[in-house]
């Protein structure tokens, strides 16, 4: 059985960008809805060892959730190939957290990065 990874600053940049499905839970010691969702989030990560399942104490990594623009906990974030598909606040039930798991690798990745690439492209030709 796998059980998520605590990340820092530095182990969440390379989690995130290293490829696959990244699971990242935003959460502190003192919130109730935190230790409500763990023990959910600890099981989905028994069940999908494809997916790498990872917990950030907010507390312990201020800026970090700053800088991932997390201002409630429990926050969280689904990344594929690097690329942040989903963020929300607030703890899931088994059944939801379970229907974001298949939404997210149900993803066709390949139209999202045709998607980020032509919007980067009209950034660059817009005239101000």
């Amino acid at each position: 059985m796998t059980s998520p990874i605590d990340l820092d600053l530095d182990g969440f940049r390379s989690t995130v960008t290293e490829g696959g499905t990244v699971l990242v839970d935003f959460w502190a010691t003192w919130c109730g809805p935190c230790r409500q969702f763990g023990p959910v989030f600890e099981e989905a990560a028994g069940k999908h060892e494809d997916i790498t399942f990872a917990k950030v104490d907010i507390d312990e990594n201020p800026e970090l959730a700053s800088m991932a623009n997390v201002t409630s906990v429990p926050t969280l974030m689904a990344f594929r190939e690097g690329i942040l598909l989903h963020q929300s606040a607030g703890a899931l039930p088994k059944a939801q957290l379970e229907e974001l798991i298949v939404a997210v690798q149900g993803v066709d990745m390949d139209a999202v990065k045709a998607e980020i690439a032509s919007r980067q492209e009209g950034e660059g030709t817009m005239e101000v």
